[in-house]
C-alpha cells in the first residue's frame, strides 16, 4: 500500500489517521502549515507548500481539514493523488457513488443510489439516505441526517445533529446550525438555525 500524507494535523486530521490505519495504511505522515513534530505518533514532515515534492506516484494524499473553503483551495491548488477513505464500520449501499478525496467516518450510513461529490466529509454517524446528491466540498457533521432524495449544494456545512427532511434542496455555501431541522428548500446562501430552520439576519 502507498504512503499516505494527511494534509492538516488538527482534530479532523487525527480522525482521518485513525480511519487510514483501519484501512491498512502503515506509512502515514502529516503536512501542516502551523504544526511541527508529530501527531498521534506520526511525523509532520512539512507544510502544504511542499506537497508536490512527495507526489511521486507512490504516495496518496487526503485532506484532514474540516473547513470547506480551505479544503477546496488546497484540493484545487495541488494536483496530487487524492484518495477517498471509507471507515470499515460505515455502511455503503448499492449503487452509491463517492468522489475522490471524500472521507466517510465510523458509523456513517450512505444508502442506495446516493451520489457524494469530491472532497466531502461524511462524519461520524451521519446519515445520507437513498437518492441523495451531495456536491463537492460538503461537510456533514457527526450525527447529521439527510432524508431521502435530498440535494446539498457545494461548500455547504450541515452541523452536528442537524436534520434535513426528505425531498429538500439546500443551495451551496450554506451553514446549517447544530440541531437545526430543515423542512423547506433553501435557495439563498447563509446560516440557518432553529426548528424549523430559519436564516440568521
Amino acid at each position: 500500500m502507498n504512503r499516505l500524507i494527511i494534509v492538516g494535523a488538527g482534530g479532523h486530521g487525527k480522525v482521518i489517521a485513525d480511519n487510514a490505519v483501519k484501512n491498512g495504511y502503515r506509512d502515514i505522515s502529516f503536512a501542516d502549515d502551523r504544526a511541527a513534530g508529530t501527531c498521534m505518533g506520526f511525523p509532520i514532515i512539512g507544510t502544504t507548500d511542499g506537497l508536490l515534492q512527495w507526489n511521486n506516484g507512490a504516495t496518496d494524499f487526503v485532506l484532514g481539514i474540516g473547513n470547506n473553503a480551505v479544503r477546496k483551495d488546497i484540493a484545487q491548488k495541488y494536483n496530487v493523488n487524492w484518495v477517498s477513505l471509507i471507515h470499515p464500520s460505515a455502511q455503503i449501499g448499492l449503487h452509491v457513488s463517492i468522489g475522490k478525496g471524500t472521507v466517510v467516518m465510523a458509523g456513517a450510513v450512505i444508502n442506495a443510489c446516493a451520489r457524494v461529490g469530491e472532497h466531502c466529509i461524511i462524519n461520524t454517524g451521519a446519515i445520507v439516505e437513498h437518492d441523495n446528491r451531495l456536491e463537492d466540498f460538503v461537510h456533514l457533521s457527526p450525527g447529521a441526517a439527510l432524508g431521502g432524495t435530498v440535494r446539498i449544494g457545494a461548500l455547504t456545512h450541515v452541523g452536528i445533529g442537524a436534520v434535513v427532511r426528505n425531498n429538500i434542496t439546500v443551495c451551496g455555501g450554506c451553514t446549517i446550525g447544530a440541531g437545526a431541522v430543515v423542512v423547506r428548500d433553501i435557495h439563498d446562501s447563509g446560516t440557518y438555525i432553529g426548528v424549523p430552520a430559519r436564516r440568521m439576519k
